[in-house]
């Protein structure tokens, strides 16, 4: 099976890399920026229209909110990544705000934190391959006709990408993120240009709809909780700045140093972007409805349901370039590209904080294992396949999905930061250096703002979204927060059972006797060699059992057995209904009841075959055997393996390919490191 699989393993994610190479795959800035920071970069994409979108239930008046909004999304973004870069200077080993939340107010508080991460870090990828085919159906209809289909097959094209190891997806998805980030920030200068010093009238493709209100003329709290669902809304800007704080070890060093000002540099650029296109949506007269085929109207009637809304973004690219121009296909290409490579923020995410929680116990252990190209692949399949079952459900909708969105990062920035402030103030007990300390109370101050604006978005976010999905959010969190405290209990439990005592016990006793037992088929070479060994163990009593389903074999099988003289007593077990597991169970069960201090050792001969389909046809009944016997105290289970022919070639031919290397391969410094000549074989 593995000589099948190891082809189209190499071809998809590459060569295996050796542990000392993980150096190797630390990133630089201008590669992290885009690994870690497309999430928040790519959101400007649709932040803004979301914030329209709600704005809309109290019709186009409400639009003139829109700018108070974006300065308060601005504001909480700066907030946030100030926190965080405390954070990373802190806590610079990668575990990030469950680390911190973990550290500073206990487990059950970091468990929060992870439980809100990892369901977050799934909609990330959910949301942003949904939203990426949603703008690239604005130009090829096609992904938007197939919507699920396109956003599955893009997930698993991105999971291939990052298995084959962060630096090398970091490369891949460079590119496409500077072009955006270029092509945004070229419509926005040309925009400006257009209108403030040509003084031309931009306008969108869907400037001349009028919007149907459901609510009109909100005033008083209605208002402001319209209001506070836009703000809530527009925060969906800042998914995504907790995975640097996260991926501080994948950094080059100075790590710290250099998290930092990554975080700094998608703050500014973040912010930037959401402004100017929240602007030029406001100035080119944009547009947008939650239910747009009966509340877009055009000359006074609803669009109808064969109306596609394209995303504010692409609107704004129509009125300021021109529909099908060359920089409106180019930027529409890009914000698709980032949108789909923004999920790459959780898959660094995601895997590393997996990783974490696994080595504390909270996570099965694989996945803290690293996988041929040292990503935790586990980690990334596991992400994968649970965003994939969520694209599913929710039809890869993105305005469904997004108010899922937001809670959980939420839950972790606020939790982080009391975290951090009470960081701060276990540090400032026993600091006496007065700049030390100075730069403490900024820190701290820095932190308690941080703690403070986050949780009353928290707040804002629970009360406005509750009802509109983010209840799912929540419910997810919990299951995580259950599963991980009972994975901890099962291997808090195995520990316990396990550990070694310090004095005497009944494991380090002796057992009173050996009686082996070899279970036999028939006479041939595995038989023998099984013999061979059980005599060697020099045990108290020794025998061969023989289960009889066939009265003609097995009176053949003691003929033989007579005529060689083999000096092993055999025995034979009837089986009238031609079991073989059972009748071996019940004998051993009854040695161990006659002789409970005595230990049971069962002798099993297999053979080694070298092809997969081979497995199909040997070895059926000592695997269950095997499998059956585990559960049986006192009883050790042997396997004597004896190598077939074929075997012996696949080994040749697992050797052959180690040693090879792919053409040019010695040239470029790639080549494997030459081995240690195998030593003379001693099997007879």
């Amino acid at each position: 099976m593995s000589k099948l699989t190891d082809v189209p393993k190499r071809i998809l994610i590459g060569r295996a890399l050796r542990s000392d190479r993980l150096g190797e795959t630390l990133l630089p800035k201008r590669i992290a920026l885009p690994v870690f920071a497309s999430d928040p970069l790519s959101s400007v994409a649709y932040a803004p229209g979301e914030v329209l979108l709600v704005l809309s239930i109290a019709g186009v008046s409400a639009y003139h909110f829109s700018p108070w909004i974006a300065v308060a999304v601005v504001v909480l973004m700066f907030t946030v990544v100030a926190s965080y870069r405390q954070n990373v200077h802190a806590y610079p080993s990668g575990g990030g705000d469950y680390e911190v939340a973990n550290t500073n107010l206990g487990p059950k508080a970091g468990l929060t934190v992870a439980s809100a991460l990892l369901v977050d870090y799934v909609l990330t990828v959910a949301v942003s391959i949904s939203s990426g085919v949603e703008n690239l159906g604005s130009a090829i209809p096609f992904f938007v006709e197939n919507k699920v289909l396109s956003a599955v097959g893009i997930i698993v094209l991105l999971t291939l990408m990052n298995l084959r190891g962060v630096k090398e997806s970091g490369k891949l998805f460079a590119i496409p993120t500077y072009v955006f980030v270029a092509g945004v920030f070229i419509m926005i200068g040309w925009g400006a240009y257009r209108g403030l010093v040509l003084g031309e009238t931009m306008e969108a493709p869907t400037a001349g709809f009028e919007i149907k209100a459901e609510h009109q003329g909100l005033a008083g709290f209605a208002l402001v909780f319209l209001l506070l669902r836009a703000f809530s809304s527009g925060c969906a800007a800042l998914t995504g700045v907790e995975a640097i704080s996260n991926g501080v070890p994948a950094f080059r060093k100075p790590k710290s140093k250099n998290a930092a000002t990554t975080l700094a540099m998608m703050g500014l650029l973040a912010v930037t972007m959401f402004c100017g296109i929240i602007g030029l949506a406001m100035a080119t007269n944009v547009r947008m409805a939650e239910n747009p085929a009966h509340e877009l109207l055009q000359n006074g009637v609803p669009v109808g349901d064969g109306y596609v809304q394209n995303p504010v973004i692409s609107q704004v690219a129509a009125a300021v370039f021109g529909d099908g121009t060359f920089f409106f296909v180019l930027l529409a290409a890009a914000t698709a590209l980032v949108l789909f490579l923004a999920a790459n923020t959780a898959y660094n995410g995601f895997p590393l904080l997996g990783s974490i929680l696994a080595q504390d116990r909270y996570l099965p252990r694989q996945l803290h294992t690293r996988g041929d190209r040292l990503a935790f692949s586990n980690g990334i399949v596991l992400l994968a396949g649970a965003a994939g079952l969520l694209v599913w459900i929710y039809g890869a909708d993105s305005t469904r999905l997004i108010q899922l969105y937001i809670v959980g990062v939420f839950v972790s920035f606020t939790l982080s930061q009391t975290g951090m402030v009470r960081h701060w103030n276990r540090h400032l007990r026993t600091e006496r250096d007065p700049a030390k300390r100075r730069h403490m109370v900024r820190s701290r101050a820095i932190n308690t703002f941080g703690a403070f604006f986050t949780g009353l978005v928290l707040v804002v976010v629970l009360v406005t979204k509750f009802t509109h999905g983010a209840w799912v959010a929540l419910v997810g969190m919990v299951i995580f927060y259950a599963t991980m405290t009972a994975i901890r209990k099962h291997y808090d439990r195995v520990a316990d059972e396990i550990a070694a005592p310090e004095g005497p016990s009944d494991d380090a006793v002796r057992p009173s006797r050996v009686h082996s037992v070899v279970l036999i088929s028939k006479i041939h070479r595995p038989t023998l060699r099984a013999l061979a060994y059980a005599k060697l163990l020099r045990s108290h009593t020794l025998e061969a059992l023989s289960v009889n389903v066939d009265p003609a074999e097995t009176k053949a099988l003691q003929e033989e057995w007579h005529r060689r003289g083999i000096d092993v007593p055999l025995k034979v077990l009837d089986s009238p209904y031609r079991e073989i597991t059972r009748p071996v169970i019940e004998y051993v069960k009854g040695l161990r009841k006659e002789s409970p201090r005595d230990v049971v050792s069962v002798i099993i001969p297999e053979y080694v075959v070298g092809h997969w389909y081979e497995h199909l046809l040997h070895n059926q009944s000592a695997l269950r055997l095997k499998g059956r016997l585990l559960f049986t105290p006192g009883v050790m289970v042997t396997s004597v393996p004896y190598q077939l022919e074929s075997s012996e070639a696949a080994r040749k031919r697992a050797r052959r390919r180690q040693e090879w290397n792919a053409p040019g391969a010695v040239r470029r410094g790639v080549a494997e490191r030459p081995r240690e000549t195998e030593a003379p074989s001693t099997r007879s």
